[in-house]
């Protein structure tokens, strides 16, 4: 490919990327990531960045693929940091690559998009993802990776599962990846396999803003920024869902380890009491949510994704929550700490 047939492609991905950034059923604050292969070159998403940003910031970054790929096939912990492998004279502000930036190399496309949407998600947390998946994309060449911590040891579990010809990846607790040789292309196969994957979210009442309110006291909690954000706690079955842990990384990292539900008739105040902590969030069953006064953007996008993830999930469905190390290493985690620095403002 010529220099500005690059450049082309680049574009055409910036503005991909920021309609897939502006859709909160794709993906939410700072997650998700794009990257194209310009000969040994990968630019990618930096860090913390918001892909709805891409056609106003400066936010891909280029990374040299031969050493990094020669990182991840030696299981080098040095591929956890994507960083080291920054082209430097392209990289003039110092840009921090996504710490999905593993997954982007592995891929052999040109063009790699890998979003957090909705519907894959609330697939992805159920216990037989795999075998519905099969029922839903056959014909397509896909495959299922378990859930692994992003960075060096989801890479290592997608290696295990890729194969020729593969260009759409579900991962579990976690997302979809899809991949193809130029960026219509890949717009269109995410589109169409968030198509086969959709399911219609359960219908539920308003929030009761008068009740939250006298809920919230003289306290700093305030009302989310969607009112989408509500549907979790008023709908008792993903009430249930939510309160029985994590579900995906970025709930996590946003918004804490699992969901805070508050019991009949407590308030703001006799919730932080119970709980030892201010909570970033607070589920009021049958009346909607409550956010704490300094939560960020990314707090507020993840707290509406766990309305729209849940409200899809299948109410018979066994799920897979993330375990208590899971949960662990993802708060502990120096590449995650560097993100909700980044995002302690918003985008």
């Amino acid at each position: 490919m010529t220099i500005s047939a690059d450049a082309q492609e680049l574009a055409a991905l910036r503005s991909l990327s920021a309609a897939i950034g502006s859709d909160p059923h794709l993906t939410q604050a700072a997650g998700g990531n794009t990257s194209l292969k310009a000969g040994d070159t990968l630019w990618i998403k930096a860090s913390g960045t918001w892909l709805k940003d891409a056609l106003i910031a400066d936010i891909m970054v280029p990374v040299g693929i031969p050493p990094l790929l020669d990182a991840i096939e030696r299981r080098d912990p040095a591929a956890e940091q994507p960083q080291a492998f920054t082209v430097g004279a392209l990289n003039a502000r110092g840009l921090r690559p996504s710490i999905e930036t593993t997954v982007h190399a592995l891929m052999p496309q040109r063009i790699v998009l890998h979003v957090h949407c909705v519907e894959t998600i609330s697939l992805a947390v159920q216990a037989d993802c795999e075998a519905e998946a099969a029922r839903r994309l056959d014909g397509h060449q896909w495959a299922y990776v378990p859930y692994r911590r992003p960075g060096l040891p989801l890479a290592q579990g997608i290696a295990e599962r890729l194969r020729p010809g593969v260009d759409i990846l579900i991962l579990g607790n976690h997302g979809l990846v899809v991949a193809a040789e130029t960026v219509a292309a890949a717009d269109m196969l995410l589109r169409r396999v968030t198509r086969l994957l959709a399911r219609p979210p359960r219908r539920v009442a308003e929030p009761d803003i008068a009740a939250l309110t006298a809920r919230a006291g003289d306290s700093d909690y305030r009302l989310p920024a969607d009112v989408e954000a509500h549907a979790v706690a008023i709908d008792p079955e993903s009430c249930r869902m939510a309160s029985g842990g994590s579900l995906y990384p970025d709930h996590v990292i946003f918004l804490g380890e699992g969901s805070v539900v508050a019991r009949p008739d407590e308030g703001v105040k006799r919730v932080i009491e119970r709980c030892g902590a201010a909570p970033v969030a607070i589920l009021f069953p049958g009346l909607g949510v409550l956010m704490r006064g300094d939560a960020g953007a990314g707090a507020d996008a993840m707290q509406r994704c766990l309305s729209d993830v849940t409200a899809r999930i299948d109410v018979s469905a066994k799920l897979n929550y993330l375990t208590a190390a899971e949960n662990d290493e993802l708060i502990n985690w120096d590449a995650e700490k560097y993100r909700q620095k980044l995002n302690a403002g918003g985008s």
